[in-house]
């Protein structure tokens, strides 16, 4: 066995393509992996031990669990209670601190077991929360981390003064944190999305920070193929283009948890104004706190696509009084969320506290065009070839806007088919996780040939190859 041939342990608080977020990104790396033969084995919680068993079929025996203790559930049940990010940097960061102190132990006799060269914890995200992950037997690479961020000033209101104090208490004691519990200041490379969260690293954490986005596509679900047929047919060669879109309604859809900070308020705001003067419909994919909310307020604007009449026993449906439509299919697939995306025509991402936003990704990698807000990670992935990013100056103005970007696409069939195919060869050829791969492979091959030095490997800003049309 040669020293820089990566034997790798990946170690995190779950590995889970239904939980969402942040949980999906040790599961794609561990495919990755296995897909280029690499030797890789995973420490997770038990929580998604059924969920892995039937993905990862004869590489489930390479997947090691720490169980789920009385006090995970009790600190489970007691964040249902709070607001989210409290939660989360409350109840859920003791619940994470008590995973990672089994985790310590299994991880130790495992480097042993398999020789394992190189730990990888690739989350939590956050930059300020210390890792109990050191001193295991083998380097340690935290991330790639992704965080510091704040709302936007005109959208502070969106968070409480309660939690926005907690948060700021929390991010002063990170250093402290940190200091006691050493795992980022012993690692032996830090990973992070972007300058943002290299610059809220607490301090006196590891001296070799290397770049590298956070979040990739895997073209295996969100597929290529489909997505360049889509661009190529949908909107070419037709001589009654410009009537289509008087004919044929445009379908606008969000994908995401219903949650107050995705801002789909403001979406159904908007998207009812549009409503007025072109045929749309808008499709909003999750669930979460907001959603009977939000199905309220769409009723309310008479968007709704078709609702129970309360005065009728035979459950008469009263249609929208716009010419505009709004469904609330609830929770998907993955792979349903991919056919629902194949057959839209724009994603839109009204989020206010997005690091992240991998359905950005993934709908550009279904040549769909997106529109976002232009704060944290979607400005990170979109440029103004591929979508259209809204600045979030104040609500009002928000609203405004967003409006007036859904009637550019709406009214340009045109627009929509040049943006989906520069967006879907920017996602395949930038942000495809097999490209994801060779980076953090040589990531580790340097870590272990003790040749990595801090630098960029973010692709993000590199311009786009060229683009033969179709």
């Amino acid at each position: 066995m040669t020293t820089n041939k990566p034997r790798v342990l990946l170690v995190a608080e779950h590995a889970s393509a239904k939980f969402g977020g942040e949980a999906v990104l040790p599961l794609h790396y561990f495919r990755v992996l296995r897909k280029r033969q690499v030797e890789v084995w995973l420490v997770v919680h038990e929580r998604t031990r059924d969920e892995l068993k039937l993905l990862l079929g004869k590489d489930f025996d390479r997947v090691y669990f720490v169980s789920d203790t009385h006090l995970h559930r009790l600190l489970w049940k007691v964040g249902r209670f709070l607001p989210h990010r409290l939660a989360y940097v409350t109840v859920g960061f003791v619940s994470r601190l008590l995973t990672q102190m089994e985790q310590r132990l299994l991880v130790r006799e495992t480097v042993q077991h398999h020789q394992i060269n190189l730990v990888h914890q690739p989350i939590p995200v956050s930059p300020k929360e210390p890792s109990l992950i050191f001193d295991v037997g083998a380097p340690v690479i935290i991330g790639p981390m992704n965080g510091g961020m704040n709302y936007p000033p005109s959208f502070q209101y969106m968070q409480s003064r309660f939690v926005h104090l907690t948060l700021g208490i929390g991010r002063l004691i990170a250093n402290w944190l940190n200091w006691l519990l050493p795992g980022k200041r012993r690692a032996a490379a830090l990973l992070v999305a972007n300058a943002r969260t290299h610059a809220a690293l607490p301090k006196g954490t590891c001296d070799c920070v290397v770049e590298l986005y956070e979040n990739g596509v895997d073209l295996s679900i969100w597929q290529p193929e489909l997505a360049s047929s889509k661009v190529a047919s949908k909107y070419a060669h037709s001589e009654y283009a410009h009537l289509e879109a008087t004919v044929q309604p445009t379908k606008f859809v969000f994908v995401g948890r219903l949650v107050h900070w995705k801002a789909v308020d403001l979406l159904l705001i908007a998207f009812e104004r549009v409503a007025r003067t072109l045929p749309v419909e808008l499709e909003i994919i999750g669930n979460g706190p907001e959603s009977a909310q939000l199905q309220q307020q769409a009723i309310a604007l008479g968007l709704l696509h078709s609702v129970p009449d309360p005065a009728s026993d035979q459950g008469i449906l009263k249609q929208p009084q716009h010419r505009g439509s709004v469904t609330f299919p609830g929770w998907l697939s993955q792979a349903e969320c991919a056919q629902r995306l194949q057959q839209s025509d724009v994603m839109v991402l009204p989020s206010m506290l997005e690091c992240g936003g991998a359905v950005v990704l993934e709908s550009m990698a279904m040549g769909v065009p997106v529109i976002a807000t232009n704060w944290g990670g979607p400005s990170e992935y979109l440029n103004e070839s591929c979508g259209i990013l809204i600045e979030p100056r104040s609500p009002e103005l928000f609203i405004d806007d967003l409006a007036a970007a859904m009637i550019r696409m709406a009214a340009s069939p045109a627009l929509r088919r040049s943006m989906g195919q520069k967006g879907y060869y920017r996602a395949v050829s930038q942000f495809d996780w097999d490209v994801k791969a060779d980076d953090i492979l040589d990531i580790y091959r340097r870590l272990l040939s003790d040749s990595l030095v801090p630098r960029s490997l973010t692709r993000q800003n590199q311009p786009d190859p060229v683009i033969s049309r179709v």
